[in-house]
């Protein structure tokens, strides 16, 4: 007999040549069995038949038919398609013995050992060599080369048994004899990979006979494999030949492997197939995210551009709360769903360069940057908006209190001008004396002063007007109308008193008799009563004030009008004392007064009766001024308050964000450690979340105070809301890439060592710690690796080849996770597309095609299904009905080209 196993590996003939003698020496015991020859006898003739039919001719008597050494050479060639040396034709036992010698030099040459077997022995018919002959060809080239799980021939033939029929009941393979006699185990072979042809299930363990027939018949009708055992010979003989078993079985095995082989293929495919319908999932999700995001950002945007004016404070304020309500309820989601945006494209990217996919380019217009730029312009539409909201306050105040202010001043005036035009346009003085013209025409001078004195009302109230106009004030147009109507009736009073003084003069020349004490009286009652109703005007006038320094400032005027009182009463005195002479006068005369100075309507009761009023305003206002100056001291304490805690915040978020640069830099320990304690020190800077809220409470009552201004901080709250969001981002961020370092560790079998190592030489080059690589610093890292890209044509393709790599957007920095990525991408094997065309090829039976068919049978449903509706129609020249290309598709999964 041989070693069969000599052909395969050299270095283990010694421990196979033990083996293979123990087994001869069994063998040839065995042989002397007459049951055991007669069952190799079948089961060999019928092997060597199933090959030689190939070349058109067989055996009947497998001793006497090879003895001429034709047919025995013959089957060499076929088996191991291979040419022999040319055989000799003659008929004498020389020529006889020359071909038979040539075949078992040619199986010598193949690494097999004969031992035992002579050229003589075949010639002469010996059935014991002829069958031990054979049974070392079916060992060299039908079983010697199984191998199933690091095991081979016998062991690897019987391990791929025990496999294929583990599922089945009744069916235990320990050995290539007693365990095949009731016929389940080949009916389990069959239905394993064809279950179309057994009944399994029909089939009874008490009925060997019928089980054995049944799987030849059917081995031999539709798997081509010939029928070698015959059923009676198994079931009566207590231990079936075991050679004449495993001879059987090799030939399911080779019918088979190709199934096999397609079951890997399909594996591979389905494995590469699961990736990539992940990252779709991924790249869908993510799509679907952003489009939400920006169309929210869209939608947002225009809302705070709009500036649509609104007619009170009152409206402006729920404005300015709804505004409120967006930046606590509507807009903090939203953050997070822009951090987790970030999130997700980072892990797909670190997924896609895993498993040696093209780096995901979003759809146009959703790329990180593109969110980032709607979102930075949706903060400076924040910021516009927030601003315009105090603006319009502030404006519609200022609106309000001119429309008051004219208001007050036009009734003043139109109080005053009631009843001139009549008093104007009547003839009293054609039927006076002449004392009494005289008098009217004194009285007269005193309405042109009193006239002359209103006309500074007059243009405050045009002047008023003109600012509504300017600040478009919703209610213009009556103002407009009130004021056309009080500068139309003060032309007409002008015009009025032109006319009359005419009349008067030209009645003088013949009137003359007058009171010079009712005239001194009219023309120094007149100013004084005006400047009375002046002070009261100005002591009734509303003011607004924004802080200390403007109250301050009125309270100094009004202390400077109170010190003028004591000269005004002293005015006022000496005007009620010229009313008094006029009754001496009169009194020492006997002098008959009507009770009335003709020269004027001001009396010395209304004078009194002013003067008290404006000294009852005085405390009024002092009181008024003192309450704004209480309310402005509280507004500075609430700036105070602010301002100290928004100082505290601020050097909080500044403090961690620099912490966060340390860190990230400086991490130690193993990754897991590092991801706990970035968690730890995440939930730490979640727990400073009630100081914000709290700097958030005191903002509001800022804004509800209506302060616009705080000198004892540098800090904004707006300022300090967006730091606080870059730090909570930050903080994710670099959680984010230590997860996804665990991911490319575990993917690419990196050990904890390997990443020190990197870590090591990142921060080596990283000389400003800033957490990513630029050109001339990642060059000079790839150097001390050993990575040949000095400065000449050869080293600076290859530099810029790496760069792509690293640096796909061309921003000139190499972060520590692409760094990882590329390192491990070069020290790690990954699936190809070579590989998968190759897969395919094998499921498709060689062709350059494949069917939906066979995908449908190779494949799980869904991803059959996913491979048909990708793949293009195959156009080539061998093209079938359904051909479908798989090579484009193979290789457009890698990016090579498009779907």
């Amino acid at each position: 007999m041989v070693d069969y196993h000599a052909a395969n590996n050299q270095s283990s003939t010694g421990g196979v040549q033990t083996y293979m003698e123990q087994e001869n020496d069994w063998d040839r015991d065995l042989l002397l069995d007459p049951a055991w020859e007669k069952q190799q006898r079948k089961t060999f003739t019928a092997w060597c038949n199933s090959h030689l039919r190939k070349a058109g001719t067989q055996i009947d008597n497998i001793e006497e038919d090879f003895r001429d050494g034709l047919k025995l050479m013959l089957l060499l060639e076929v088996i191991s398609g291979e040419r022999l040396p040319k055989p000799e034709r003659g008929k004498m036992r020389v020529h006889k013995i020359n071909n038979v010698n040539k075949a078992l030099d040619f199986i010598a040459s193949k690494g097999v050992k004969l031992v035992s077997i002579g050229a003589e022995e075949i010639v002469d018919g010996n059935a014991k060599m002829t069958l031990g002959m054979i049974w070392t060809i079916i060992l060299r080239f039908a079983i010697q080369d199984i191998s199933v799980e690091e095991t081979s021939a016998k062991e690897g033939l019987l391990l791929w048994c025990q496999r294929k029929t583990a599922p089945y009941k009744n069916v235990n393979v320990q050995n290539f004899h007693i365990s095949w006699k009731d016929g389940l185990a080949f009916n389990a072979l069959i239905h394993r990979h064809r279950p179309d042809l057994i009944d399994y299930d029909s089939l009874r363990k008490d009925d060997p006979v019928t089980n054995l027939n049944n799987a030849f018949e059917v081995a031999e009708k539709h798997l081509d494999i010939p029928k070698m055992l015959d059923a009676e010979d198994i079931v009566n003989t207590a231990r079936p030949d075991e050679k004449a078993i495993m001879t059987y079985v090799s030939s399911f095995y080779h019918a088979f492997s190709g199934a096999q082989k397609a079951e890997t293929a399909a594996n591979r495919i389905c494995k590469v197939l699961a990736v990539n319908q992940e990252n779709e999932q991924m790249m869908e999700d993510y799509e679907k995210l952003a489009s939400d995001l920006l169309e929210w950002i869209r939608r947002t945007i225009p809302w705070l551009e709009n500036r649509t004016q609104e007619k009170t404070v009152n409206d402006m304020q729920a404005k300015q709360e709804d505004f409120r309500d967006y930046r606590c309820v509507h807009k903090p989601p939203k953050v997070q769903e822009k951090c987790q945006l970030e999130i997700s494209f980072n892990t797909l990217q670190t997924k896609l360069r895993l498993s040696n996919r093209p780096a995901f380019m979003p759809s146009e217009g959703r790329m990180v940057s593109d969110i980032n730029g709607a979102w930075h312009t949706l903060e400076g539409a924040e910021k516009g908006y927030e601003e315009w909201i105090l603006s319009e306050i502030r404006r519609l105040e200022r609106l309000e209190h001119l429309a008051e202010k004219f208001h007050q001043k036009a009734a003043i005036h139109e109080s005053w001008t009631d009843g001139k035009e009549a008093m104007l346009t009547q003839k009293d003085y054609e039927t006076s004396t002449l004392s009494e013209v005289k008098a009217l025409l004194r009285k007269h001078e005193a309405f042109e002063s009193d006239l002359a004195a209103h006309q500074d009302r007059v243009e405050q109230i045009a002047a008023i007007a003109q600012e509504l106009n300017e600040l478009d004030y919703y209610d213009s147009a009556s103002v407009n109308a009130r004021c056309q109507k009080i500068c139309d009736q003060w032309d007409i009073l002008g015009s009025l008193t032109q006319n009359r003084k005419e009349s008067l003069e030209r009645t003088e020349k013949q009137l003359e008799s007058i009171d010079e004490h009712y005239l001194e009286y009219a023309k120094r009652a007149a100013p004084f009563n005006n400047w009375m109703e002046g002070a009261m005007e100005d002591l009734q006038d509303m003011f607004i004030v924004h802080n200390i320094e403007e109250i301050q400032g009125l309270i100094t005027a009004h202390e400077q009008f109170k010190s003028t009182l004591a000269e005004a009463n002293k005015e006022r005195e000496a005007i009620q004392a010229i009313q008094a002479e006029v009754q001496k006068i009169a009194q020492s005369n006997g002098i008959k007064l009507s009770g009335a100075n003709p020269y004027t309507t001001i009396t010395p009761e209304s004078i009194d009766s002013k003067w008290e009023k404006a000294m009852a305003m005085v405390p009024l206002r002092d009181n008024a001024l003192q309450d704004e100056l209480n309310k402005q001291n509280s507004n500075d304490n609430l700036r105070a308050t602010f301002a100290t805690q928004a100082n505290t915040v601020g050097a909080y978020i500044q403090a961690k964000m620099e912490e966060i640069g340390r860190i990230s830099i400086e991490m130690n320990g193993t990754l897991e450690d590092q991801l706990t304690n970035l968690k730890e020190y995440q939930k730490t800077i979640m727990s400073y979340m009630p100081e914000i809220n709290k700097l958030e409470g005191y903002h509001q009552l800022i804004q509800e105070a209506l302060i616009f201004d705080n000198q004892y901080t540098s800090y904004t709250m707006e300022h300090l809301r967006v730091g606080w969001e870059q730090l909570l981002t930050t903080i994710a961020r670099t959680i984010n890439e230590v997860e996804n370092q665990i991911l490319t560790r575990d993917a690419k079998g990196i050990s904890q060592e390997q990443l020190y190592e990197y870590r090591a030489s990142f921060n080596h080059f990283d000389k400003d710690h800033s957490g990513a690589l630029m050109a001339e610093e990642f060059k000079a890292c790839l150097i001390s690796l050993g990575y040949d890209v000095e400065n000449d044509k050869q080293g600076d393709s290859e530099f810029n080849r790496i760069m792509g790599i690293v640096d796909p957007n061309g921003s000139g920095a190499v972060t520590f996770q692409a760094f990882i990525d590329f390192m491990s991408t070069e020290t790690t094997d990954t699936d190809t597309a070579d590989q998968v065309i190759a897969s395919f090829k094998i499921l498709a039976a060689d062709k350059s095609f494949i069917t939906a068919e066979e995908l449908r049978r190779e494949l799980p449903p869904d991803q059959a299904e996913y491979c048909i509706a990708r793949m293009a129609p195959y156009s080539g020249p061998d093209a079938a009905p359904g051909a479908l290309d798989y090579m484009s598709f193979s290789t457009a999964l890698y990016g090579e080209s498009d779907l």
